[in-house]
């Protein structure tokens, strides 16, 4: 009877420990003082001198604990409660999943032995560990200890196990709520932080508003910001809360070098507890700065995907860092990214303005900046000098109002200017006193503050004017100061010729034949000039004759076959006898050729080869000439029919530039078309056609 009455006692006195540790449970959310009262009472039930809850997480991470010894609360850092579950009893029963009594602890190797738990101290012990585990999912570790080995009983282990069971889901709720509380801090310090730390453009700020931000929130000794320098491959300091003395500014960092190195190359934040006992740790620093690091939390800095820098805080002034602090470290650091991108942004934007105004306003020639409608938005100072007018009256005017627009080029609501393209033609400015300037129009589409404008610059070119004008001069001097002693000349060496024997010395014959070809060159030079002035005045091609292409060509070989061949070079003809008959100015199209094979000879190399060619093209014959020489550069191709062009590189032939320009405008006044062929892989070939004579085509279509 007296053991039933026993067993009785022993039941209503574990119902009463349940029933009070159900109440416990549910008078309070907050876990830290769940898991103490859990603990407290059921030391007090036991007689425990000390006991622990360690609480994980749902990877199995401790994330919050309780440790009681005699009636003393103490704290456990969470590199403590790693080694414990790492090494100790508490580990082992969280692996397992199942209760476990310890009769000895002196004779168990589960049990972690720590230095002031040695036998000369305190000696072995008794020791009981339950799981709290709710549907499966384990919760937390519960372990209590008593002074007197062999002290607790299998019946402990069902008490204590029974505990766990009816503490997990408050243990568990009470995390949860935990956790959502610490996510709660986390999103109200993130968002507070993307206030503040957006509030400026200027990276100066952005910097010092970050670290201000986590100095607040984690209440550190000092917070310290790095970015990575893409160019060295560093990660290097640009911020710290530090005192000057201690300042880490200006330091780097190999990446991969440091914690902070190692967060940079792997892009995952870290909380290191013990800085100093982690191998990762890089000394140097410290002995630079005389700073004392103790703990660090480490997030990287990201933007667009990419980590650009890292975040560091430094020795918590509470001691550890709380779970939640790596989260709003790298939620700021998130922040932070777009942030200083932005900034950056804008500081090169603001570069960019600054030297697109000081080119604008330092610039020697007028820009103009108008809207698409052709109104005036901006000039530089430039403008302002060469046409008389200050900028507020240059502003209420239209672009045309300065010059004459060639809407030719630039298309009918300068639609030709939506392709980016830069569109050149000549004009003339016309100032704010009537003064007329000729100038180099160069117009193309600019975009200003994410805004499309037309950026007009135009050029003086009086003196280019000027020279062209004396150009012109010269030429017209010579061709009038050279046509009428030339034809002298020319009937001088006539008489001579008919002059001579028929045994007349060799040598002096050739003597002659030189001096002869020698004016017949120099004629057709003048001649040139002649008609160059003629065709650029509008004047049409007179004196045409049908005559047989291969004719001319013929006479245009024969011409030069002497030039030629004193540099050894052949002259082949690849020209049909059957050319349909051209009308034509016969000695205009005659000097085309002789200028082309001139070209030829003067840029083919000593023993090289010419070829002169023909052939029907619909309704045009093409003639070509083609040389084995170096060849034109494709990007020169588009001036090389302009006037004072030239072909020779340094040491090469020289010339005035006139012949091919000749060329264009005798094809062009005959209704023809002359170009380069861009198939051709060696030399040069040039190509023009002219018509068939009309009588013929008439004929052929009847």
């Amino acid at each position: 009877m007296r053991v039933q009455e026993n067993d009785k006692e022993t039941t209503r006195a574990s119902l009463e420990l349940l029933y009070h540790i159900s109440r416990e449970l549910t008078a309070a959310l907050d876990l830290r003082t769940v898991l103490q009262r859990v603990l407290l009472l059921s030391m007090q039930y036991v007689n425990a001198i000390s006991g622990s809850i360690i609480v994980l997480d749902d990877k199995g991470q401790p994330v919050e604990s309780a440790i009681i010894i005699g009636n003393q609360v103490h704290d456990q850092t969470t590199h403590q409660l790693r080694v414990t579950l790492e090494h100790g009893l508490a580990g082992w029963v969280a692996r397992q999943g199942q209760a476990v009594l310890i009769p000895d602890t002196s004779l168990d190797e589960r049990w972690l032995r720590r230095p002031d738990d040695a036998e000369d101290k305190t000696g072995p012990k008794s020791a009981v560990s339950a799981p709290l585990v709710w549907r499966d999912q384990l919760v937390g570790v519960m372990t209590l200890v008593h002074p007197s080995p062999g002290f607790f009983t299998f019946d402990h282990v069902a008490l204590i196990q029974a505990i766990a069971d009816q503490a997990s889901i408050a243990v568990l709720n009470a995390r949860l709520y935990a956790e959502s509380q610490r996510q709660t801090i986390v999103m109200t310090a993130v968002a507070e932080s993307a206030e503040v730390i957006t509030a400026s453009l200027n990276l100066g700020d952005v910097l010092n508003r970050i670290l201000e931000q986590i100095s607040h929130v984690l209440r550190v000794e000092a917070v310290s910001l790095a970015l990575i320098d893409p160019e060295e491959n560093k990660l290097k300091f640009q911020a710290s809360t530090s005192e000057e003395n201690y300042s880490i500014v200006g330091l780097s960092l190999e990446i991969g070098q440091g914690i902070a190195g190692w967060v940079a190359q792997h892009g995952q934040g870290v909380i290191v507890a013990e800085a100093k006992m982690d191998s990762r740790f890089y000394p140097d620093i410290d002995q630079k700065t005389g700073f004392n690091t103790q703990a660090i939390a480490c997030a990287p800095i990201r933007s667009e995907g990419t980590v650009i820098g890292v975040l560091e805080a430094i020795n918590p002034l509470d001691g550890s860092f709380d779970p939640g602090s790596l989260r709003v470290l790298t939620g700021i650091g998130s922040l932070a990214g777009i942030a200083i991108q932005h900034a950056q942004l804008f500081e090169q934007l603001q570069a960019a303005h600054r030297r697109y105004l000081e080119l604008f306003e330092d610039s020697i020639d007028p820009i103009i900046i108008t809207n698409w409608e052709g109104v005036i938005l901006e000039a530089n100072r430039q403008a302002e000098l060469t046409t008389g007018y200050n900028k507020e009256s240059l502003t209420q005017l239209l672009i045309k109002k300065l010059h004459d627009i060639d809407y030719q080029s630039i298309g009918k609501g300068f639609k030709n200017l939506s392709s980016g393209k830069t569109i050149s033609y000549e004009s003339t400015l016309i100032t704010q006193d009537d003064c007329k300037i000729p100038v180099q129009v160069y117009v193309r589409e600019v975009e200003i503050e994410k805004e499309s404008h037309l950026q007009w610059i135009l050029r003086d070119i009086t003196e280019r004017k000027e020279l062209d004008s004396l150009r012109e001069d010269l030429i017209s001097m010579i061709y009038h100061d050279l046509r009428s002693p030339l034809a002298n000349v020319v009937s001088s060496l006539d008489v001579l010729a008919s002059m001579l024997p028929l045994d007349s010395d060799p040598g002096f014959i050739s003597l002659l034949n030189i001096a002869v070809r020698s004016t017949e060159r120099i004629q057709r030079l003048t001649d040139s000039l002649l008609d160059m002035n003629r065709l650029e005045a509008g004047q049409p091609i007179g004196n045409r004759q049908q005559i047989s292409p291969t004719a001319l060509a013929n006479e245009a070989v024969e011409s030069i076959l002497p030039i030629a061949q004193n540099k050894n070079q052949e002259v082949i003809l690849k020209i049909p006898h059957d050319l349909p008959l051209i009308s034509v100015d016969a000695d205009m199209i005659k000097r085309v050729i002789t200028n082309l094979l001139e070209n030829a000879i003067k840029f083919s190399p000593s023993e090289g080869k010419i070829f002169v060619g023909a052939q029907v093209e619909g309704d045009s014959v093409q003639i070509w000439v083609q040389d084995d020489g170096p060849g034109i550069p494709k990007d020169r191709r588009d001036n090389i029919f302009k006037k004072f062009t030239r072909l020779q590189s340094s040491g090469g032939p020289k010339g005035f530039g006139l012949g091919l320009a000749f060329c264009r405008l005798a094809i062009e006044g005959h209704d023809g078309k002359i170009w380069i062929d861009d198939q051709q892989r060696t030399g040069t070939r040039f190509i023009f056609s002219l018509p068939i004579s009309s009588d013929l085509i008439d004929e052929n279509q009847g």
